[in-house]
């Protein structure tokens, strides 16, 4: 029987004014939900929030899904670009207390195999830490397929990995932050670990 203490508590965070709004329907966040479903193969659950593109608000949704909610793991989407009300990574920062480069980094490189605007991208990746734990922040794209490529990486025609996607470093990234076990779906992202870290029969 699963324990909640086994159970990867995701944050799902959409950052848009027209959306929150109503003017269209937000397609993060569902996009999300279905890649979460066909990739993560232990057990997990969601929190989801619409909001518009506010730093404050960004700012608080991030605390609340962190601190009160205790979410091992907040995605936001939107809001990571050049323009005035994009202000996602500046929220992220403002309540982040470590740095976590290599995510960003990550996401432009894989980006830049699809477009030259990925230099653009703003993305910041962070943990927070609270008295329930540590949480990681990642900055993703607001498009479903971004979120996609983002996640999973750039692949050949035999689906051969060219360059990995982001996702295949968060379970470990977990582990060291004291959050539960988590495995994937390895014929969509494959979580790499170091032979040390690997659970011979991780809790189901």
């Amino acid at each position: 029987m699963t324990t909640d203490e086994e159970t990867l508590l995701i944050g799902l965070v959409s950052i848009s004014d027209r959306a929150s709004s109503g003017v269209y329907q937000d397609q993060g966040i569902p996009a999300l939900q279905e890649w979460f479903g066909a990739v993560l193969s232990s057990p997990w659950r969601m929190e989801t929030r619409l909001i518009p593109d506010e730093q404050a608000v960004i700012e608080q949704t991030l605390i609340e899904l962190c601190d009160t909610v205790g979410c091992h793991l907040v995605l936001t989407t939107g809001g990571t670009g050049p323009a005035l009300r994009d202000v996602t990574p500046e929220a992220t920062l403002a309540v982040a207390h470590k740095l976590m480069p290599g995510f960003g980094e990550q996401m432009r490189q894989i980006s830049l195999h699809f477009v030259p605007t990925a230099i653009l991208s703003r993305q910041v990746g962070a943990i927070r830490s609270h008295t329930r734990g540590s949480s990681l922040i990642l900055n993703l794209p607001g498009q479903p397929k971004s979120i996609r490529e983002t996640l999973e990486g750039v692949k050949d025609a035999d689906g051969r990995q060219i360059v990995h996607g982001v996702f295949s470093a968060v379970p470990y990234c977990i582990d060291l932050i004291g959050g539960p076990y988590i495995e994937t779906n390895e014929a969509r992202v494959r979580a790499f670990r170091p032979k040390s870290a690997i659970r011979a029969n991780p809790p189901g």
